[in-house]
Order: C-alpha cells, then sequence, then structure tokens
C-alpha cells in the first residue's frame, strides 16, 4: 500500500518553514543546515603578471556568486570562514599558467594557501626536458576550517626566458582560471 502526502511546505514544531515547494516540482530548501553554504565561484577578470619561479597569489576579482559575501575580490582575494559558519569546505581550482614565448616555461604549479602557509602542491606541467608554453593546474581540497581561517590560491611559472601569466581566459572563457567552494552538509 502506498500513500501520497501533498503539501507545498513542511514546517518544524516551531512553525519554521523548512522546505518550500511552488507546485510545479521546484523545491527550496529553507533551513541552513541543509544547504551547502556557504559558497562561492571567482575568476579573472584580465591576465596576471607573475615572477619567474615566484609563488604569486592568484588576484580572482570577478565573483560568479558568493552567498555570504566571505570572499574578497577587492584586496586580499582570499575565502574566509564567517561566523558561526566552522565546519568541513571543499575548495577547487583551475589555473591556466603560461608563458608568454613559445618553448620556455618549465614548472607550472598551483596551491591552496590556509592561513598562509601552502597545503600542497598541483602540478600542471613539470617539462623541464621539453619546455612548452600553456598548462593548467587543477586542485581540490578539502579542509576542516574555523572561524576566521582563511584559504587563498597561488600559482608559480618557472621559465627559462621571457615572462608569465595566469590567464583569465577573456570573455568567452571566463572559468580557465577559477576559484571555489562550499561548506559540507553532514560531515
Amino acid at each position: 500500500m502506498a500513500s501520497i502526502i501533498k503539501a507545498n511546505q513542511l514546517q518544524d514544531f516551531g512553525g519554521n518553514s523548512i522546505i518550500t515547494s511552488d507546485g510545479a516540482g521546484n523545491v527550496t530548501v529553507n533551513a541552513a543546515a541543509m544547504k551547502n553554504t556557504p559558497a562561492f565561484h571567482v575568476n579573472l577578470s584580465s591576465d596576471q603578471s607573475v615572477t619567474d619561479n615566484t609563488y604569486t597569489k592568484v588576484q580572482f576579482d570577478r565573483e560568479g556568486f558568493d552567498t555570504n559575501s566571505a570572499y574578497d575580490n577587492s584586496t586580499n582575494y582570499r575565502f574566509t570562514v564567517p561566523s558561526n559558519e566552522a565546519g568541513k569546505y571543499h575548495f577547487y581550482f583551475n589555473i591556466l599558467t603560461a608563458a608568454t614565448a613559445v618553448s620556455v616555461g618549465e614548472q607550472f604549479v598551483g596551491s591552496f594557501y590556509l592561513n598562509g602557509s601552502s597545503r600542497g602542491l598541483f602540478y600542471g606541467g613539470d617539462t623541464r626536458n621539453n619546455p612548452g608554453v600553456k598548462y593548467t593546474s587543477y586542485g581540490n581540497i578539502t579542509l576542516d576550517l574555523s572561524v576566521g581561517d582563511y584559504v587563498e590560491v597561488f600559482g608559480m611559472v618557472n621559465i627559462t626566458s621571457a615572462s608569465a601569466n595566469i590567464s583569465s581566459g577573456g570573455e568567452s572563457r571566463p572559468d580557465e582560471s577559477c576559484f571555489g567552494g562550499y561548506k559540507l552538509i553532514g560531515a
């Protein structure tokens, strides 16, 4: 035997709306404990020059979204855990590092930094035996964070000559270099 319950709103005993529906199958989760927030996704608005063989903070300055205004896209270029939001977070980055000349790029690396310290290196390429020009570094990490902890992304390009940058991808490919994250629920 099966039963059907039809409702447009589910409330707790205190009358607080937990879930609502618009009647067309679109559900909205209203309980904060059931949302993967804070969450953000940012990218570069233009290419960023970097110094050879030096880890440089990537200045992700264009916000796709930032649910809790926890990402600083103007001065520090970092996500900071807001009040009452400690917990486990998953972060990702994608940075396209490039030498400005062909066959001069030797190493292309990205790294998450937690409170100013590196939390792992993610190699896009190590081509010291056959120098290239562009490589993409991808990184994913899950961190247990406290209120006030901050996470940033750094990139490094090692070249034999010319100069290097981190590519924005431009308007047609804005997520070529991006950074984002969200709080995990139930973890």
